[in-house]
């Protein structure tokens, strides 16, 4: 199989047609690099391409504002909050309270870098073979970017080549065209993928990923019931669960900064700290004193941090409690005696910036004022430390992101058998496997068919306190939801403890259901977000510079032009 010279290659071919930058295509060229010098049929340049392909989906999960924060930053477990007399909270405010328009930064990054991806995929396409692993690969990369659009936006351009007349347009495509284009190409380029795993690289059953999760979001997306999509689901996850993956012994072997030799990861983005550092949640999350228990040496900026309610949900005894989040006393980082870092491991912290105890240590409190009014103080708030940290300079931005891993095989799977009412036995047995490394007994990581279909165990409602003082609780808005009225409750729970800061909970939240009709994602609030009867939010508004930069396209229903 032929290796693209450099996954981690970036460089600037600055002559390529890029789709979604804009409809002025007088340029001015500051290089000689255009399409007349450069011989984009030469193997060498093809490998940089195709090169390119691979950094700009690292760049969309990654970058800025990434997809990351687009999945996870609206949901019921995690934010970023203004803090008090440190700032945040901003455009994040909105990813909270499900106040975003056409404006919000986020879809401007997932939008560019996704096309940017596709017009090097295609670029590459172009030339290449039209069989064989090279061709298979950037098919699949540009459909798992297609996922991605469809997922976010719904009804946007579909383009398979850059060969274009000048001064062309793309048109936008219904969302039904773009679930066909990717589930046919997904198909098609099983048997060139092959079955090899290579760290970084797709194969057949990562392929089968991305067709599972098509299926199983397919009524989310055109407001059916059809159960046929389950059940292709269902045999897409079979061929996975036959191709030799097995779970990872401990839950956070996926989440280190190199996870190639877990047996768990399907497909994953590499990451490295000198030629591909992304991942900034160190620094997102910690306070900068907080580096200190982990033996990093950066300046973290104390942003982000856990919705409360989602923290009291965790059921006793679930490790991935603590291997998610850090919260309590923070202890500095000691030294073995081959050198090696221990985190938390010595004296406690001194830090004396809202000092909610008195006693001049870090200590992360569970309780958070507000989103925005007040905010958030320095201290308030667990934080996520699932991405491991790696101690001195490097922290987390080089960590490998485990795109699909057999875990969630299993749960959709599962999901998928219990939608369809069938061999619902299973379904609980593949949970229970699942949360069997996370357990100290075997009989606590049970799951019955009853818990799976059964209440969430969240503790829905509005939760915010505007008393100003960082031991004020006063002026309490508060209103009681529950969790009782979620159909197949217990499962979301399993999702959420099992697969948070893992771009699922935003999708899973709008695929389940309120015994009223309403899905989660709109029908429950969460700390300062409230619960509506409005179902545009369950995607995104195209971005204002795509509309300006292209006539032909039209924005979703629900929203308007930027406000």
């Amino acid at each position: 199989m032929k290796r693209i010279k450099n996954i981690f290659t970036s460089i600037a071919l600055s002559g390529l047609l890029v789709l979604g930058a804009c409809t002025d295509l007088e340029e001015t060229v500051y290089s000689g690099l255009t399409d007349e010098t450069i011989d984009v049929t030469d193997p060498e340049i093809v490998g940089y391409m195709m090169g390119e392909a691979y950094a700009h989906f690292r760049f969309l999960y990654w970058g800025w504002n990434g997809y990351f924060d687009v999945m996870e930053e609206c949901s019921d477990t995690y934010m970023t909050p203004k803090r008090i007399g440190h700032g945040w909270g901003d455009l994040y405010i909105n990813m909270h309270k499900h106040s975003w328009n056409a404006n919000q930064g986020h879809l401007y990054g997932l939008w560019n870098e996704a096309y940017i991806g596709i017009g090097y995929a295609n670029k590459a396409l172009d030339v290449l073979p039209e069989t064989g692993s090279d061709q298979a690969g950037m098919r699949f990369l540009r459909a798992l970017n297609y996922t991605i659009l469809l997922d976010a936006f719904r009804n946007v351009p579909l383009e398979t080549t850059q060969e274009l007349e000048p001064g062309y347009l793309p048109q936008q495509a219904s969302a039904q065209t773009i679930f066909d284009f990717c589930e046919t190409e997904l198909q098609a380029i099983k048997e060139d993928l092959g079955t090899e795993k290579i760290h970084g690289y797709p194969n057949r059953y990562a392929a089968s990923m991305a067709l599972a999760k098509l299926y199983l979001n397919y009524n989310t997306y055109f407001g059916t019931s059809d159960n046929t999509y389950y059940s292709k689901a269902v045999a897409e996850i079979d061929e996975v669960m036959e191709g030799g993956y097995s779970l990872a012994p401990n839950y956070t072997d996926n989440f280190k900064a190199d996870i190639s030799t877990s047996p768990e990861v399907i497909f994953a983005i590499p990451l490295d700290s000198k030629n591909a550092a992304h991942n900034y949640l160190v620094n997102k999350c910690l306070v900068g004193a907080g580096a200190a228990a982990y033996g990093y040496s950066g300046s973290p900026w104390n942003g982000s941090c856990a919705v409360p309610q989602f923290i009291e949900s965790y059921q006793d005894g679930d490790n991935r409690l603590a291997d998610t989040w850090t919260g309590g006393v923070q202890r500095a980082a000691t030294k073995d005696a081959a050198g090696n870092y221990i985190p938390q491991s010595g004296d406690p912290i001194a830090f004396d910036r809202d000092d909610w105890v008195g006693d001049g240590i870090l200590n992360y409190s569970l309780a958070v004022h507000s989103i925005d009014n007040p905010g958030a103080y320095f201290q308030e708030g667990y934080r996520y430390v699932k991405s491991e940290i790696v101690p001195e300079d490097k922290g987390t931005y080089g960590n490998d992101v485990a795109y699909f891993r057999l875990a969630d095989a299993m749960f959709i799977k599962a999901e998928c058998l219990l939608r369809l009412g069938q061999d619902e036995q299973t379904a609980a047995d593949l949970i229970s496997e699942v949360r069997a490394r996370s357990f100290e007994t075997a009989n606590a990581a049970v799951r019955t068919v009853a818990d799976l279909k059964g209440a969430s165990v969240y503790d829905y409602g509005h939760r915010e306190f505007t008393g100003e003082g960082v031991n004020n609780w006063d002026g309490e808005i508060s209103t009681v939801e529950g969790g009782s009225d979620i159909e197949l409750g217990g499962l979301l729970d399993d999702l959420a403890w099992e697969f948070v800061g893992e771009h699922h909970r935003r999708q899973d939240l709008i695929r389940f259901k309120l015994t009223d009709g309403r899905n989660v994602f709109n029908g429950k609030s969460w700390f300062c977000k409230d619960a509506t009867t409005e179902t545009h939010w369950d995607y995104f508004p195209i971005p204002q510079h795509a509309l300006d930069a292209n006539i032909s396209l039209v924005q979703n229903e629900g929203y308007t032009t930027a406000n």
